[in-house]
């Protein structure tokens, strides 16, 4: 009974997610205002262009598609894999990562209401494409009559904030010396967010910043951190 309360509390935040996005939906006018006051602020503070990420793609039809289904398959697919693997083997990560999931979705929600912001590929003036649409596989349909997702609600990022919270829950959760390796998670969504042209740079650090508010929040609930298993030629060194 206790998974299935825990699965049907995650069902319920991602249904919240989704409901609270759609009833935000409109405001198209100012998130376009937004959206080109994002591009002019990160022009200004020499942040790396997001036409240059992209177009450096251009032209690798392989790797296009491969960062459209990096986008479209692995964020909800990753994020339930590890919840469902902190609950059976890591219980007290499973909490502390489930809360900072529940601060870190919330407060995006707020941000959306607050400042809607349309994505860089809608900003078509700039020369950035629609990559999902042009090449395949796509998540949204015209914004005008999808009905599924709020598409002007483009920070903070939750793909990028998600992949932090996953590598970071087995970051800490796990002995292995290349847990490390679980930071590719949100190096790779990074790269294939903004290159894909759904988000801006600010998006993520937005997405890091409200994380740092999440964790900072949850400090008492940290669990204490695994301690690596040493390896057997450091074990028999120690042998008497």
């Amino acid at each position: 009974m206790s998974a299935l309360r825990e699965f049907a509390l995650i069902a319920v935040l991602f249904l919240v997610y989704k409901v609270a996005r759609l009833a935000v939906n409109g405001h198209v006018d100012e998130a376009f205002r937004n959206a080109r006051a994002v591009w002019d602020a990160e022009r200004w503070l020499r942040l790396p262009g997001e036409l240059a990420a992209q177009q450096s793609l251009l032209g690798w039809d392989i790797l296009v598609e491969a960062a459209n289904s990096y986008y479209a398959y692995v964020h909800f697919p990753a994020t339930a894999a590890c919840l469902i693997w902190l609950y059976r083997y890591r219980p007290a990560h499973y909490r502390w990562t489930r809360n900072v999931l529940v601060l870190l979705t919330g407060g995006a929600l707020g941000v959306h209401f607050l400042v809607p912001l349309a994505p860089p590929r809608m900003l078509t003036e700039t020369g950035m494409l629609d990559l999902g649409r042009l090449y395949g596989p796509a998540v949204y349909g015209p914004p005008e009559t999808d009905q599924i997702s709020n598409q002007y609600a483009a920070m903070p990022s939750l793909h990028v904030g998600w992949a932090l919270v996953v590598a970071i829950a087995l970051i800490a959760a796990t002995t292995s010396r290349y847990r490390g390796l679980w930071l590719l998670h949100p190096a790779i969504t990074l790269l294939v967010v903004v290159v894909t042209g759904n988000h801006y740079w600010l998006d993520a650090l937005a997405a890091a910043a409200l994380l740092v508010v999440a964790y900072t929040m949850l400090r008492g609930q940290r669990p204490v951190p695994a301690v690596p298993r040493p390896r057997a030629e450091e074990a028999l060194a120690h042998v008497p």
